[in-house]
């Protein structure tokens, strides 16, 4: 009997933390397979737990050494590896909730071969260390609940600025992945939103589960997502925020509600990686703001329209030291609401 659902999990260097991610995905049992990537750690011995959990579940784990590629990579090796009919990658210092998992695999059970949704999307926590209240990023307010739907029947004017799909929300069908063709690029940061974003013009039937399935934990210093992180990494921000341009600009989705979709996420990576530049304060990245926007301009005029004319494109674009000041506070003001790093 093949396998449901497919995990990978990259790690590199995790030994600290990846137990604990290892065993809440090992509570699905012979239902699931779960492929820890050991990308080329060098400071401990996390390709040899992974080899223990193996050796220990050797019908559901498999454990693969890989020369250091990044998180990218990690993740095509696990693509590469997946038997199962979904695919779902939870990072190594993250986990799943134990009653949602069993309330997902219940779910993705229940579709028949042939008949499966090219994507599942359910809640998300932030697990933020010393923040007294979790949370919830849900979908309710956007999606149908438990039951197929497609692009279609979702208006997208009903996303808040925090609900956009991120790989924590996502199980894509294993199959789609692997027939649309996508491959990360190597040794870059920020590669999950490819992930989520390519494939989205191959999707055409999906499933809401109204469940807070992954835990996204927040708080190590040396984390991606941490602010100061993300600054001195800001020009990897950049090569995929361009990459992503490039993949909408070269595979437009015929649907126009998914097209509508993947312009709004790619406003958001625009204003993410604006923003990052504004704040790290240099006259070098303000330059390379401009260049970012001319990028988008010279490549196609409608979707420059699209990006720069909104009210956080705007916002990001306002002129001079005053306006970058605004620009820095707004940033604050969601930051505070959202609590996204």
């Amino acid at each position: 009997m093949g396998k449901l659902l497919s995990f990978a999990i990259p790690c590199y260097n995790s030994a600290e933390y990846m137990e604990h991610c290892i065993n809440t995905v090992l509570a699905g049992g012979d239902e699931v397979e779960v492929i820890i990537v050991d990308d080329g750690s060098t400071k401990d011995n996390t390709y040899e737990i992974a080899k223990r959990y193996e050796k220990e579940y050797p019908d559901i784990v498999k454990a693969v050494h890989q020369e250091n590629g990044g998180h990218g990579e990690a993740v095509n090796t696990g693509l590469k590896h997946a038997t199962g009919r979904f695919f779902k990658v939870v990072d190594s210092d993250d986990w799943v909730d134990g009653k949602s998992y069993k309330r997902m695999l219940a779910t993705l059970r229940s579709f028949e071969e042939g008949s499966e949704p090219d994507m599942v999307i359910a809640n998300y926590v932030y697990e933020k260390v010393g923040a007294k209240r979790k949370k919830v990023i849900h979908y309710e307010n956007v999606f149908p609940v438990e039951q197929m739907f497609t692009w279609d029947d979702i208006n997208i004017g009903d996303f808040k600025v925090d609900q956009y799909i991120l790989m924590h929300t996502v199980v894509y069908r294993t199959q789609l992945l692997k027939d649309c063709g996508l491959e990360l690029p190597k040794h870059t940061f920020y590669v999950d939103n490819i992930f989520v974003f390519e494939p989205l013009p191959y999707v055409k039937n999906m499933y809401y589960v109204n469940t807070n399935f992954y835990r996204y934990f927040i708080g190590r210093e040396d984390q991606s997502v941490n602010e100061s992180v993300m600054i001195s990494r800001i020009d990897q921000q950049l090569r995929v925020t361009r990459r992503l341009i490039d993949s909408y600009l070269g595979n437009k989705p015929v649907n126009e509600r998914c097209r509508k979709y993947m312009v709004t996420y790619l406003r958001i990576m625009m204003e993410v990686s604006s923003i990052f530049l504004i704040i790290s304060g240099t006259d070098e990245n303000l330059v390379k703001k401009k260049e970012l926007w001319k990028y988008v301009k010279d490549s196609d005029s409608k979707l420059y329209k699209e990006l720069r004319y909104s009210i956080l494109g705007n916002t990001v674009n306002l002129p001079g030291k005053v306006g970058r000041g605004i620009s820095k506070t707004g940033y604050k003001v969601m930051n505070k609401l959202i609590g996204f790093n």
